[in-house]
C-alpha cells in the first residue's frame, strides 16, 4: 500500500455496526507501515477501541463535522488513513465534502466501505433508501450483526444490488469480526457505481450544454451522458431551488434504538 501521498479509506455505517472492529482487523492483518484512524467525536465508545489503539504504528484521533465540511487534518506522508464517517450526519453531505478534502490534503482515495448492521436494516425497512445511497458510492459492503436475521433477508438484500449489476463486493463478517482475505478488500481498484471520485468528473449542474441538435430549443439544458464523453452529474448531489436534495435520504437518527 506504499504511496507518495496518504491513502484514504472512507467508512460509512450506522452507530455500533462494528466499523472500528473491521478497521482494526484490516490494519492488523493487511497494513504495513503507519496507519491513522479518524473517528468522529460524536461516536460512542466501542469494544474494539482498546485493541485498535494498541496496534503498533497506529494513531487514533477524533474529528468533528463543522460548517458542512470535513476538518483539516495533519496526514502523515505515506500513511494509510481510515476516516470513519460521522454516523449522526448525512452520508451524502460527507461524501460530497470528501473529494475537496482529499484534494486539499494531497491524499488519494483508496476505497469506500459501508458497514451494514443487518439486524437494524432488517428491523427498519425504510433504511433501505439510506443503504441504497451509501452503497451507490461503496466499493466493499461489510454485512455485520447477522445473528437472528433470516437467511432470506440476507440473500434478498445482496441480490437487490447484484440484480442491478452493482460492482461492489459483499462480505459476510463472522461473529468474532475476523475478515478473510483482508488484502482483497484493501485493494484500491474502484468497484463503486458512482463516478464522482473519478479525475475527469466535472460538476455540470449549472452549465447549459450546447449539442448542436436542431431538435433542442435555444437555451434548453441538455443532460450530459456517455455519448457526449461527459460523466453525468452525481444524482445524489442534485439540489432543488429550495436547497434540498432531489434524492433525499432518511435521517438515520430517526430510526436508531432509543437510549
Amino acid at each position: 500500500m506504499a504511496s507518495s501521498s496518504p491513502s484514504v479509506y472512507f467508512i460509512l455505517g450506522t452507530p455500533g455496526s462494528g466499523r472500528r472492529a473491521i478497521v482494526r482487523d484490516l490494519i492488523e492483518n493487511g497494513i504495513e507501515g503507519k496507519s491513522l484512524v479518524l473517528v468522529a467525536e460524536s461516536e460512542a465508545a466501542d469494544p474494539a477501541d482498546a485493541r485498535l489503539a494498541a496496534l503498533p504504528n497506529t494513531t487514533v484521533r477524533s474529528w468533528a463535522w463543522k460548517d458542512s465540511a470535513l476538518p483539516p487534518v495533519d496526514l502523515p506522508a505515506d500513511a494509510t488513513v481510515f476516516l470513519l464517517a460521522d454516523s449522526q450526519v448525512s452520508p451524502i453531505d460527507q461524501l460530497e465534502a470528501l473529494k475537496p478534502w482529499l484534494t486539499a490534503h494531497g491524499a488519494e482515495l483508496a476505497r469506500i466501505f459501508c458497514v451494514v448492521d443487518c439486524q437494524l436494516a432488517e428491523k427498519q425497512p425504510v433504511l433501505r433508501q439510506w443503504f441504497d445511497a451509501c452503497i451507490h458510492f461503496t466499493d466493499v459492503v461489510f454485512l455485520t450483526k447477522r445473528e437472528g436475521v433470516p437467511n432470506k433477508w440476507l440473500s434478498d438484500f445482496s441480490s437487490h444490488f447484484k440484480d442491478q449489476f452493482f460492482p461492489c463486493h459483499f462480505v459476510q463478517v463472522k461473529t468474532k469480526g475476523e475478515l478473510a482475505t483482508p488484502l482483497v478488500w484493501l485493494d484500491p481498484a474502484p468497484r463503486r457505481v458512482s463516478q464522482y471520485f473519478e479525475e475527469d468528473y466535472v460538476d455540470l449542474s449549472d452549465v447549459v450544454i450546447e449539442t448542436g441538435d436542431d431538435e433542442a430549443e435555444e437555451g434548453e439544458s441538455v443532460e450530459p451522458g456517455e455519448d457526449d464523453g461527459i460523466i453525468p452529474q452525481e444524482p445524489y448531489f442534485v439540489k432543488l431551488s429550495s436547497g434540498r436534495r432531489e434524492k433525499e435520504v432518511p435521517d438515520i437518527r430517526d430510526y436508531l434504538p432509543k437510549k
